[in-house]
């Protein structure tokens, strides 16, 4: 099981130790801030869900959050993986390090190809947002499963087709709860990501008052 169900690509990892890498404190600092929210974490079933990775410099490569790593409260370098490699056409992925990639690592992959700016990527799951949001920024499309080849390559459609560059968000309606938020690192990912939050909930009063 990975931290959104089972991983859908096929993996070929190399073990490797992995040391403490650029941005890995910065990732820790914002994914401690979804973990109060509620965005990331672990489900009644026992099933963990949402992740975030940073670009690895100036190249394609990322590191992401490890598969079944949502229940833990703090990570370490082993809970990443280092993706290195990847093919949308064959749904596949090379990754170093001790564990397996999140399942949505070739979401995070089409997202980090489709804009060299952005350096930080953060998928999480939020009913009542992704409720406000589904068709109003940019969504993929409702048939398409997350941790998919199809999902890599609707996301990169987004980035073609939709203002997703500019809004920094999109929803995937096939992924019920699905929202990823993207930026020139994780602070600016979170701060998209909360003031969508922040905006649904004014929505939500204003509703109830009328």
């Amino acid at each position: 099981m990975s931290e959104t169900g089972s991983i859908k690509f096929t993996c070929d990892r190399v073990v490797v130790e992995l040391s403490r890498f650029a941005g890995f404190d910065e990732l820790n600092e914002y994914r401690r801030k979804l973990l109060r929210l509620g965005t990331i974490g672990i489900d009644r079933n026992g099933v963990g869900f949402g992740n975030l990775s940073v670009r690895n410099g100036a190249t394609s490569r990322f590191y992401i959050t490890g598969s079944g790593t949502g229940k833990l409260p703090e990570l370490t370098p082993a809970d990443c993986a280092r993706v290195v490699a990847y093919h949308f056409a064959r749904n596949w992925l090379q990754c170093e390090g001790p564990t397996d990639p999140s399942s949505e690592s070739l979401t995070h992959a089409a997202v980090y190809e489709s804009d060299p700016t952005t350096c930080a990527v953060i998928h999480c799951h939020d009913m009542k947002l992704w409720k406000a949001l589904l068709h109003k920024v940019p969504t993929t499309p409702e048939k398409v499963e997350y941790g998919t080849s199809e999902m890599a390559c609707a996301v990169r459609g987004l980035f073609d087709n939709t203002d997703v560059l500019k809004k920094k968000i999109f929803v995937m309606a096939g992924h019920e709860g699905g929202v990823v938020a993207f930026g020139k690192d994780l602070r600016s990912a979170f701060a998209q990501l909360t003031k969508e939050r922040k905006k649904q909930k004014v929505r939500s009063r204003k509703d109830m008052q009328n």
